[in-house]
């Protein structure tokens, strides 16, 4: 999987393996981030042929719906479950990142994970994501964000000059 865009997007799969005569199918959903539908339907069939042993021509997707954030002006802190292939072996993380939707911290996740462990998107598995309250986060990186009273220092700010020379003998100071 190749990040064709800024973010990735959320897709809803539902999908099942094709009827054989009379008898019912089970019908599986899954909810994939991908960069675009063909993607998310490249990976709903890699997943479901690992856990559920159904393969694309023995299966179809009922529907396929692009998912929407519900509140894009609040910022929410998420706590996303992950699983990933590295050279040593399978490993299982646990990652918070605050973000105004899912998709955007799923970004954040696989833009961090390539960053920190060398991980490929295409070994990195979302297990589970969910929205974490503020008082139920563990990480001191997130948690200096709930700070009421939080500051950010400005230390080099340059100054706009009303109507002098561009040209002048001294520097400007931007320390203050």
């Amino acid at each position: 999987m190749k990040f064709k865009c800024a973010e990735l997007k959320e897709f809803e799969i539902v999908g099942r393996p094709l009827p054989k005569g009379d008898e019912k199918m089970p019908v599986y959903k899954m909810t994939i981030f991908a960069p675009d539908e063909i993607v998310a339907k490249s990976r709903f069939w890699y997943f479901l042929r690992q856990l559920k042993k159904v393969r694309k021509v023995n299966g179809e997707i009922l529907r396929m719906t692009e998912m929407s954030n519900s509140s894009p002006t609040k910022i929410k802190n998420f706590g996303i479950w992950v699983r990933y292939d590295s050279r040593s072996g399978s490993h299982n993380m646990y990652r918070e990142y605050r973000d105004v939707s899912r998709t955007g911290a799923i970004t954040q996740c696989y833009r961090d994970m390539a960053a920190r462990h060398r991980a490929r998107p295409h070994s990195i598995q979302i297990m589970k994501i969910e929205i974490v309250k503020a008082a139920d986060t563990k990480r001191p990186v997130i948690k200096q964000m709930h700070d009421s009273k939080i500051k950010f220092p400005l230390p080099h700010r340059i100054l706009k000059f009303n109507k002098k020379s561009i040209f002048v003998a001294d520097r400007p100071s931007t320390m203050q």
